[in-house]
């Protein structure tokens, strides 16, 4: 899927090639650095000449962390209350994947369900609740190493 993107944004027409790409891996807790290199070594090479900077990144724990920061957002989405987990505090959070599972009801959470969630969230607030989130952005913005613990 990321050399898809990352292709169809770098031959699109429509705008101005990107000078960086972040490749973001949600580790369940797994050790990001067995999911990161065979991702690298497998991604690089089929990007061809692909002049822009890609980096890899990965949530620690669970990425869904980082949704229920916008609470409102969050709430939108699902169309009811997020129950009593505490928002104010999202990288605290005991197992956000399976609270959220929960609060989908019958919808499977897959890759493309994350993806509808992710668009209805607002970044700025992300940030201000989550400080996994807010350094995310930081080394994303300035080039530097990039991870996150939530």
């Amino acid at each position: 899927m990321a050399e898809k993107l990352i292709k169809a944004a770098w031959f699109s027409d429509s705008v101005s090639p990107p000078e960086k790409f972040v490749v973001v891996v949600d580790t369940d807790r797994a050790d990001p650095v067995e999911l990161l290199e065979p991702l690298r070594d497998d991604l690089t090479p089929r990007l061809g000449n692909i002049q822009a900077d890609i980096l890899y990144a990965y949530a620690r724990q669970h990425l869904e962390a980082w949704y229920f920061a916008n609470a409102e957002g969050l709430r939108t989405f699902l169309g009811r209350s997020l129950g009593s987990v505490d928002t104010s505090r999202p990288d605290e959070i005991e197992n956000p994947k399976l609270h959220l599972k929960h609060l989908l009801g019958s919808r499977v959470y897959t890759a493309r369900v994350s993806e509808d969630i992710a668009h209805g969230l607002d970044p700025e607030t992300i940030a201000q609740r989550s400080p996994s989130f807010s350094g995310f952005i930081e080394a994303v913005l300035n080039g530097g190493s990039v991870r996150s613990t939530a």
